[in-house]
């Protein structure tokens, strides 16, 4: 097998993703030196097309890298005004009231936004200063250096067969090499994948945990909207089946965000996390609210719930992880886009500094440094045990005792240390023998609608003639193992209906439908013999997130 030549281009700094943590790096490396060479590779179709988060924006991240960020028209629009937190059963709700819980969950100063039109005005900023952004170019491998560090990434490779051979209008890509590298891939990252591993960074560490989240946006009638208002929700329709829960957003033009995540440390194979989704919209408080209103938007990403002690080491050699590559989200606040944003700031800080020193290629442990020891790793330390609780010993302990050693860590102490989260999410699936079916509704077109109805609305696209990006280490594992013993869990847990089992017994077939894929990554994150390898397809494929 012949190796592919490929021409070569130098950078100081090669950033991929154009997310918030490589953007802010970006924007304040050329803060710091504007001759500094930037690039930013973004495999979306444009900046912000693969970018899905709740979101409920703490503007503090944004605020450090740009103070002027409101008289530069920044999509910051809708201040949070009400903050709501219910529990719910199967027909009511409870309100926990907002005076007993920690400072720190409070959202006041805080606002609704698209993060994906946060993104792009990001890349406005970004270019300004003279970034270079390319969209549509996907970073399908590393470059390694002769020491074994990292200096480059391979990108813009298009044109191969669906078997792996080169079609007849193939395009062998680029080399991208920069004095560091900065990884800001979201959650799972293939190459931050490879990079953990490779460098063993998640040694000493807990796992990383991971939930799945839904969202839909939905255009409601103006007598029901109320902009500003936030409102989360915990209890029904999981119950103990999962941890997780709701999030419903109001923000300007009549819209709300309705979301959803499930934990994906769940054990029943027969959970549907899609379906919970789809059922929660049925409970009256969510339907009244939707009541005569239409879903524009669909879409699903994992998110990283680790927190604190699932951090892997964030730098190796010419690397460093940022962002949720890394997994920086609060989850009792259900933010990270601060902490995304922050990190990209110290990433570019370090290199900048690094720089300026004649250094390249070392180990930017100033980076990692600041992450731990700065206000990332205080906003995280202080929230580390609730994930950890919640898994160990459900939603009303955790609620109690999460509170409890939240207002303790807000004091300077806890009462439980540190706590682990042992099991990954995929150790943590049961086998199907313990369990029983769940009977979920069927979709009533009007509320909850099936998945492949749903998957339109994220406006996924992949190019059919290439090979697919969802690699099986073994392709007889999906019948032979998970089928008899998980019940093939990969049919439910795809929010995208990525994977089916067709016919039965001898004659079961594993089909991957990888154009349905909407990159959520919770087919590598929660496959239980782990024998799903998530990969970038070619570049500008996937989602096409309008308002995200």
């Amino acid at each position: 097998m012949t190796e592919t030549t490929r021409e070569a281009m130098e950078y100081d700094v090669v950033i991929v993703g154009a997310g918030p943590a490589g953007l802010s790096a970006a924007i304040r490396l050329k803060q710091l030196d504007a001759d500094l060479n930037v690039v930013v590779l973004e495999k979306g179709s444009e900046v912000g097309a693969h970018i899905l988060s709740g979101a409920v924006l703490d503007p503090c991240g944004l605020t450090r890298l740009i103070p002027d960020w409101k008289e530069k028209g920044a999509p910051l629009n809708v201040p949070v005004k009400e903050d709501n937190f219910f529990l719910l059963g199967e027909s009511g709700k409870m309100r926990i009231p907002n005076w007993p819980m920690p400072r720190l969950m409070s959202n006041h100063g805080n606002y609704i936004v698209s993060m994906g039109n946060v993104c792009r005005w990001m890349a406005e900023q970004a270019e300004a200063l003279g970034v270079e952004i390319f969209p549509g170019m996907s970073c399908s491998e590393l470059v390694y250096d002769d020491k074994g560090g990292v200096k480059g990434v391979v990108a813009g490779e298009f044109g191969r067969n669906p078997d792996g051979t080169e079609g007849p209008g193939y395009e062998p890509g680029m080399e991208l090499h920069g004095k560091y590298v900065f990884l800001a891939e979201g959650v799972r990252g293939s190459l931050s994948k490879e990079v953990i591993a490779k460098y063993d960074l998640s040694s000493g560490h807990e796992p990383q945990k991971f939930g799945l989240g839904m969202k839909e946006i939905w255009e409601i009638d103006p007598e029901k909207h109320r902009e500003g208002t936030v409102t989360h929700t915990m209890g029904w329709p999981l119950g103990s089946n999962a941890g997780g829960g709701s999030f419903i957003y109001h923000l300007e033009n009549n819209q709300v965000y309705v979301g959803f995540v499930v934990h994906l440390n769940y054990r029943n194979p027969y959970l549907y996390p899609y379906m919970e989704f789809q059922r929660f919209k049925h409970h009256p408080m969510v339907a009244e609210l939707l009541k005569g209103g239409k879903r524009v938007a669909y879409g699903a990403r994992a998110i990283s719930e680790g927190g604190f002690q699932s951090m892997p080491k964030m730098v190796a050699p010419g690397v460093a992880l940022l962002g949720c590559s890394v997994g920086m989200v609060n989850v009792p606040r259900i933010k990270g886009n601060h902490n995304a944003m922050l990190s990209g700031i110290a990433a570019a800080e370090a290199a900048h500094k690094a720089l300026a020193e004649g250094r390249s290629g070392d180990e930017l442990t100033a980076y990692e440094a600041e992450v731990r020891g700065g206000d990332i790793g205080a906003d995280l330390k202080k929230v580390r045990n609730v994930k950890p609780m919640w898994s160990k010993w459900g939603m009303f302990p955790s609620l109690a005792l999460g509170g409890l050693d939240m207002w303790t860590n807000s004091l300077g102490f806890s009462l439980f240390g540190t706590l682990g989260h042992g099991k990954t999410d995929a150790a943590a699936t049961g086998e199907a023998k313990d369990f029983q079916p769940i009977d979920y509704p069927k979709p009533d077109g009007e509320l909850s609608f099936d998945r492949l109805t749903n998957v339109s609305f994220s406006f996924t696209n992949h190019e059919e003639s290439q090979p697919c990006h969802l690699r099986l280490k073994d392709p007889a594992v999906p019948i032979s193992v998970n089928l008899p013993k998980y019940a093939e869990p990969a049919q439910r847990y795809c929010p995208a209906g990525v994977y089916e089992v067709l016919g039965e017994g001898a004659t079961a077939k594993f089909q991957i439908n990888f154009q349905n894929c909407v990159h959520c990554k919770t087919c590598d994150i929660k496959d239980p013999s782990q024998n799903i390898n998530w990969t970038t397809p070619q570049g500008g494929d996937g989602p096409n997130y309008p308002n995200m």
